[in-house]
């Protein structure tokens, strides 16, 4: 009897349990993403659109590339930390969540939070980060009472520490 133990009931999995997430290229000059360094969490997304972001101004941007996510995997899309310093540039809905079930295009909403610099997009260059997580399913039950906990009902500031 062949040894069966290697077997995988999610075709994203491939040998050494990395999941391999299927990216389609939708247009040219699209790239696919990529990690700046060997055991970076996210992956950079790159524009495959060119424009120039007024201050305060945002914009749609697409990446030029689809993802093929299994039922148990979504993504993220999150600001990269140096665009953000360097330009003020961010993603007005941050993070954005790209659901498993979604195959179009993967579109950022830039945001340039400078108030006086315009800043420029090239195609090809690194605007976003793609974190791939993993999900849980999960129910919702409703309850008249919930357990006690430390901090119960105290939000905001509620730590002392600001």
């Amino acid at each position: 009897m062949p040894d069966t133990s290697g077997d995988r009931t999610d075709p994203g999995l491939a040998a050494g349990h990395e999941l391999q997430i299927g990216v389609k290229l939708l247009r040219p000059g699209a790239r696919l993403p990529a990690r700046a360094y060997d055991g970076d969490a996210a992956f950079d997304l790159f524009s495959a659109d060119g424009l120039t972001l007024a201050p305060l101004a945002r914009a749609v941007v697409g990446t030029g590339v689809a993802l093929d996510l299994p039922p148990s995997v979504a993504a993220l899309t999150l600001p990269r930390s140096g665009l953000a310093a360097s330009h003020g540039i961010s993603l007005v809905n941050a993070p954005g969540l790209i659901d498993p079930g979604y195959r179009g295009e993967v579109k950022l909403i830039l945001l340039n939070t400078d108030r006086a610099e315009a800043f420029t997009v090239r195609p090809g260059d690194r605007i976003a980060q793609l974190l791939i997580v993993t999900l849980t399913q999960v129910s919702l039950i409703l309850k008249t009472d919930l357990s006690a906990t430390e901090r119960g009902r105290r939000g905001f500031g509620s730590s002392g520490r600001e």
